[in-house]
């Protein structure tokens, strides 16, 4: 199946062979969770591997926390990947002091960037 790209100002998802990333942007609020929460329900619905990218955020609160925790376990009982990349600092220790790092599995960057960290460091072009 093929999900339909969404884009907006908030959210941004595209999908290619069942592998859907999404970004999110602003700020995760009780507001911004209530108008996002359909269509995170439909990406963790129709994907076989769902990658939220919040690193585009500039804050979140705990609504919008609990709507990461939503979209980690409805694509998790479905069998699906899961996978959510974040750096930042505030948001991160969020994830800590509420203790879902084990539930939301934060990544700073992307595995395949951070396997390539160490080649683009011994190789620089002068």
């Amino acid at each position: 199946m093929q999900l339909i790209p969404r884009q907006g100002r908030h959210l941004e998802a595209r999908s290619s062979d069942g592998h859907t990333v999404a970004a999110l942007r602003g700020e995760l609020d009780l507001v911004l969770a209530r108008r996002l929460r359909p269509e995170l329900d439909a990406l963790a619905r129709e994907s076989d591997a769902l990658t939220l990218d919040i690193r585009g955020l500039t804050f979140c609160d705990a609504t919008g926390l609990g709507l990461l925790v939503r979209c980690a376990e409805r694509t998790r009982e479905r069998g699906a990947r899961w996978r959510l990349l974040c750096d930042q600092p505030r948001i991160l220790r969020l994830i800590r002091l509420t203790a879902l790092g084990d539930l939301l599995r934060p990544e700073a960057a992307p595995v395949e960037a951070a396997s390539g960290a160490s080649a683009a460091r011994t190789h620089r072009p002068e």
